[in-house]
């Protein structure tokens, strides 16, 4: 066993009485001179590296803020408003893609007896794990030529979207035939609504129950004319008022109006007519208007929406009146840093069931659902692009409208058994 080391056996023990080793000693001596020697120059190198690296820091966040696009993308995706218009103004192609994921666990005071609790698009299973939504996206522009595709799978579209094309959440095409007109063509994901089906694009996890009867999804083709740099019209054709593949002869038409007033604030306007009723039944004509108002800041987030539908030989007590829907919905959210806390307000009165369907109550009886609801939540941000949020939601009818079955009674509320947990991430 060898029981010395290098510099042991470079410089013995005077009581072991050998000699030094000189040759050694000198080398070491001089290439320590030469170090010391060369510490200056070995600090400079080091301090020049350093201001370089500062400097190219420095230039990057005067171009991050110079590109009004890009400034926080991910803290600031907050409303689906700003995403509903792809790029298409780039002098050169570009392609990206793109992912999204949250996984949830909810609990609700309802049994409905069903796979998914009541108005089921986000976090739809009760007492369970799930997966959301998994999205994967590509992404096309160019100055004369866009496109989108986006796939999901996962809870949200297996409980809300199309069976038939479920996995398609959107799929289109554009063409830019002068400087300020495009058409687009294709499956596309609404444009009605300040919410979206993605969470991410959300104020909230939970879906607001005018989102939830508004369309999802609609197939047709749109023309936008870019009357300035704030102003967006377009003229819309569809399907139907929320379809991707035709249910009669009839076609749904749309207009819609957006106005930006700059980076932090905008609103739109949309309407949709559409003949709802099968072929050879009594026409169904409906129109419904939407309007609402965003605006996300450096540290606070808000947004209003009020609807406005009617529908034509609709009447529950008479088949040949007028029928009316109303519904609103008031949102705001505060932002610390890494953390949020947020809350909305929601009314939702659709008496004649345009929009709802057939409803029965626990006296079997059809009723249209009339309610108020409130949300209440708190968002951790460890990364720019993941968040985890503890979600709360309390919805109630009127008491005629006992739709809410739990522990053997029906009520007129659903209130929160327990928080939704919710954890997302996303890139680009």
């Amino acid at each position: 066993m060898h029981s010395g080391n290098q510099i042991g056996d470079a410089f013995p023990s005077r009581h072991g009485g050998a000699k030094l080793n000189w040759p050694i000693l000198v080398a070491c001596l001089l290439g320590s001179l030469v170090f010391i020697s060369q510490a200056p120059a070995f600090a400079q190198a080091d301090s020049t590296r350093l201001h370089k690296l500062e400097a190219r820091l420095k230039m990057l966040e005067m171009q991050t803020a110079a590109n009004s696009h890009k400034i926080n993308i991910y803290e600031k995706q907050t409303f689906y408003l700003y995403q509903s218009l792809p790029e298409g103004d780039s002098t050169e192609s570009k392609f990206k893609i793109g992912g999204f994921g949250e996984a949830y666990f909810a609990l609700y005071s309802d049994s409905t007896g069903t796979e998914f609790q009541k108005f089921p698009t986000s976090a739809p299973r009760n007492r369970q794990f799930g997966l959301n939504m998994l999205y994967l996206s590509a992404q096309y522009s160019s100055n004369k030529a866009r496109g989108n595709l986006g796939l999901q799978f996962g809870d949200i579209p297996l409980s809300s979207w199309d069976p038939r094309l479920n996995m398609i959440q959107e799929a289109n095409i554009g063409l830019r035939f002068h400087p300020k007109i495009w058409l687009d063509a294709g499956f596309f994901r609404t444009h009605i609504g300040m919410e979206s089906i993605q969470p991410r694009e959300n104020v909230t996890t939970s879906i607001a129950v005018t989102t939830y009867f508004e369309p999802y999804f609609l197939s047709g083709a749109k023309l936008s004319f870019l009357a300035s740099e704030k102003l967006t019209l377009q003229v819309q054709a569809f399907n139907g008022f929320n379809n991707f593949i035709e249910n009669n002869r009839n076609k749904a038409f749309g207009a819609s109006a957006i106005y930006v007033f700059g980076p932090k604030a905008a609103v739109t306007l949309n309407s949709i007519f559409s003949n709802e009723a099968t072929d050879g039944m009594v026409a169904k004509n409906r129109l419904y208007n939407d309007i609402y108002y965003v605006y996300r800041g450096e540290k606070v987030d808000f947004g209003a929406e009020f609807n406005f539908g009617m529908q034509t030989n609709s009447g529950l007590a008479d088949s040949t009146a007028m029928a009316f829907i109303y519904s609103g919905i008031l949102l705001a959210k505060y932002k610390f840093e890494h953390f949020g806390i947020y809350a909305r307000g929601e009314f939702f009165e659709d008496s004649d069931e345009i929009l709802t369907g057939p409803v029965e109550n626990s006296n079997h009886q059809l009723v249209g659902i009339n309610l108020v609801a409130g949300t209440l939540g708190i968002e951790f941000k460890p990364l720019p692009n993941a968040y985890l949020r503890l979600e709360s939601r309390y919805l109630q009818t009127t008491e005629l409208e006992d739709i809410f079955y739990w522990k053997g009674e029906f009520h007129h509320y659903r209130r929160p058994a327990g928080v939704g947990l919710r954890t997302s991430s996303f890139f680009d």
